[in-house]
């Protein structure tokens, strides 16, 4: 059995993670404890596994487990479209909707001026090079509706307006959104980029 200190030196790495609290990461190492051969050796080789393979795509920016990710090393998908998202989890997400079939591109956060955040920190210059020499006829900018996110978007459009074709998520109510949940800035885009009925 783990002595109290490695078990609160666990609870306390797992109170880091996101979405957990110092609470939610006790019940969490609890419950791991009590299923220890079912949970928590498993996790413990997965994780040491992950922590041993994991590399960012020299491509995309995509995690996985080699040089270039399973998404840009598929030759069924679409190598006109390249989607540009903020992080991994982003690209995730598109992933999980199954509607997308081209590539990414992840920037690896968004322009920022109070982080003293520039081009040169994401991975806009590796994106510029992209859209030189890849045969790329559409960037779709899937960025957060945020003032940084919407700041990273005019600093692409800058830098590729008149290169290819330049496209953005729209934004809005989204499907089964009621309006009385909705914050002000959803409602004035969803507003704003309304539609022909």
């Amino acid at each position: 059995m783990a002595d109290r200190s490695e078990i609160d030196a666990l609870i306390d790495l797992m109170a880091k993670l996101p979405g957990l609290g110092p609470r939610s990461a006790r019940r969490a190492v609890l419950h791991l404890i009590r299923k220890r051969g079912l949970l928590l050796q498993p996790l413990a080789d997965s994780m040491a596994e992950v922590a041993r393979t994991a590399r960012e795509c020299l491509n995309c920016g995509n995690v996985g487990t080699s040089d270039i990710c399973a998404i840009c090393a598929d030759d069924r998908r679409a190598t006109g479209l390249l989607c540009v998202v903020e992080d991994v989890a982003d690209l995730w997400a598109m992933e999980r909707s199954g509607v997308f079939k081209g590539r990414y591109h992840v920037l690896g956060g968004t322009l920022s001026a109070l982080d003293a955040v520039g081009p040169e920190d994401l991975r806009i210059p590796k994106l510029l090079d992209r859209v030189a020499g890849e045969e790329i006829t559409e960037v779709i900018l899937a960025l957060n509706a945020t003032i940084d996110g919407q700041t990273t978007a005019h600093y692409i459009v800058d830098q590729l307006e008149g290169r290819v074709e330049i496209t953005s998520l729209a934004q809005g109510v989204p499907i089964g959104g009621e309006l009385d949940y909705l914050d002000d800035g959803t409602i004035t885009a969803a507003l704003n980029a309304r539609k022909r009925m």
